[in-house]
C-alpha cells in the first residue's frame, strides 16, 4: 500500500496504477472538471482523478495533499503530451520545480543530485504543499492545505506547452487570484465568520508577492488581462464562488458579480451557473471537514487536527513504538504513573528526554523532533495507556 511518508512512493504510485489508459483528457474543460471533483481545487481533497482507486481515510492531511498535487501533475501531463510516459513526466515535473522555485522553497538546497530523481520531487513536493516553517501556524493553514497549488499545475501546463514558464508567471497569477478574493469578498451583501480565515488561507498560501487586501475597488477596475487559457479562467471564476459562499446560497447581488466577472474573462453563462452549482453542492455535502467553515479559533484547529495526526502516526508505528518503550522500564514506570496522578518537573523532563531519544529511533515519529514538536509530546503520553495496556496494568500492580 502506497504511503506518501515514506521514500519511495512516487514509484510505488506508479507501480500500482499501471497500466495507464489511452483516454487522455479531451479538453481544458473536461481536465479541470475531473480536477475539480477531487476537490483539489479548493484545497480539500477527497479522492484521486486515477483510474484505480486510492483510499484515504487513514492518510494524514498532508500525505493527501502530496498525493494529490503528484497526480494532478501527472494529469496535466496526460493532457499535454497525450502519454503516460512516467520516467519523462518526472524529470520535467522535477525540472519544472527548480526553474519555479520561489525565494522560500529552501528545501532545494537539501536535496541532494546523487538521489534518484523520483526521490528527489519527492522531497520538492513535500516542501511544495507547505505554506508555513512554524510548526502551529503550518497545521493551521493546512488544515484546508495549501489552497493555491492549482496555480503550480497553472505553471506547469505553461511549461509543458512552451519549454519554460512565463517570466513572473506564477506571480501574475497570484497578484490576480488576491484581487479576485479581495473584490469578491468586498461584494458580497453579509459578512461571514469565515471572511477572515478564507483570506488567512489565502495569505498563507501565496508564495511569489507578498499578500495585502487589493487596491482594486470595483470589477471594472480588476485587471485580468494576463489570464490567457480557459484553465485559468475556470480557476479564478471557482475561487470567486468560494469567497462569495455563505449560509448554503449565492444572493442575487453576488450571483451579478459572478456573471460580471464572467463576462469580462470571455465565460459563457452555463459555465458560471455550473460553478456556482457545484461550489453550492461541494461546500454543502464537505462543510463538516471543512475547519474553516466550523471554527473560527485557530489552536482549537491546530489541536483537533494534530491529536488526529498523531493517533494515525501512533497506530501505524505500534509495533516499532512498544518494543522501544518496552525497552525502558524507567520510562513505563513514569508514563503508567502519569495516568494516576501529576508527574513532578523532574519526572516530566525524563519523560520528555526518553521519548524524544524513541522519536529519533522511529523516522515517522520525528514530528516531535522539529521546533514546536515538544508542544505535542502531551497528545504522544495521552495514546500511550491505550497501546500498552497489560504493560500500565502490571506497572500499577508494583505501586
Amino acid at each position: 500500500m502506497i504511503n506518501p511518508s515514506i521514500h519511495g512512493w512516487i514509484d510505488k504510485f506508479f507501480m500500482e496504477q499501471k497500466p495507464f489508459s489511452d483516454l487522455f483528457p479531451a479538453s481544458e474543460l473536461d481536465f479541470y472538471t475531473r480536477t475539480r471533483k477531487t476537490g483539489f481545487i479548493f484545497g480539500h481533497i477527497i479522492d484521486f482523478d486515477t483510474e484505480k482507486p486510492i483510499a484515504i481515510d487513514a492518510w494524514l492531511p498532508i500525505e493527501v495533499s502530496k498525493l494529490g498535487l503528484l497526480n494532478t501533475l501527472f494529469q496535466t501531463y496526460r493532457f499535454v503530451k497525450k502519454s503516460n510516459h512516467q520516467e519523462d513526466f518526472i524529470l520535467k515535473a522535477h525540472t519544472f520545480y527548480k526553474e519555479i522555485k520561489p525565494k522560500s522553497f529552501n528545501l532545494l538546497k537539501k536535496v541532494l543530485p546523487s538521489n534518484p530523481i523520483s526521490i528527489q520531487l519527492e522531497e520538492l513536493i513535500h516542501e511544495r504543499v507547505q505554506t508555513s516553517d512554524d510548526l502551529i501556524n503550518k497545521n493551521f493553514s493546512n488544515l484546508v492545505t495549501n489552497a493555491l497549488l492549482f496555480a503550480d499545475i497553472l505553471a506547469f501546463k505553461q511549461y509543458l506547452e512552451k519549454g519554460t514558464i512565463p517570466e513572473k508567471y506564477s506571480l501574475r497569477i497570484e497578484e490576480v487570484i488576491i484581487s479576485v478574493v479581495s473584490l469578491s469578498l468586498k461584494s458580497k451583501t453579509g459578512i461571514s465568520v469565515h471572511d477572515e480565515l478564507l483570506q488567512k488561507l489565502v495569505e498563507n498560501s501565496v508564495r511569489y508577492t507578498k499578500y495585502s487586501s487589493s487596491k482594486t475597488k470595483t470589477i471594472d477596475d480588476l485587471d485580468l488581462s494576463y489570464l490567457e487559457n480557459a484553465l485559468e479562467k475556470y480557476y479564478v471564476i471557482d475561487l470567486a464562488g468560494l469567497s462569495l459562499w455563505s449560509d448554503e446560497k449565492v444572493e442575487n447581488e453576488e450571483r451579478y458579480f459572478l456573471y460580471t466577472l464572467g463576462k469580462k474573462l470571455g465565460i459563457e453563462e452555463a459555465i458560471i451557473l455550473k460553478s456556482i452549482d457545484f461550489v453550492n453542492g461541494f461546500i454543502s455535502a464537505h462543510k463538516d471537514e471543512i475547519p474553516y467553515f466550523n471554527d473560527v479559533n485557530p489552536v482549537k484547529h491546530f489541536y483537533d487536527q494534530t491529536t488526529e495526526n498523531v493517533s494515525v502516526l501512533i497506530n501505524r508505528n505500534k509495533k516499532r513504538l512498544i518494543k522501544e518503550l518496552s525497552q525502558s522500564k524507567e520510562l513505563m514506570y513514569l508514563l503508567a504513573q502519569s495516568t494516576k496522578r501529576d508527574l513532578d518537573k523532574e519526572e516530566k523532563r525524563k519523560v520528555k528526554n526518553q521519548l524524544l531519544d524513541i522519536c529519533k529511533s522511529v523516522p515517522s515519529l520525528t514530528i516531535f523532533l522539529l521546533p514546536g514538536g515538544t508542544l505535542l509530546l502531551p497528545l504522544l503520553i495521552k495514546f500511550i495507556p491505550k497501546m500498552l495496556p497489560s504493560a500500565f496494568n502490571e506497572n500499577s500492580e508494583n505501586d
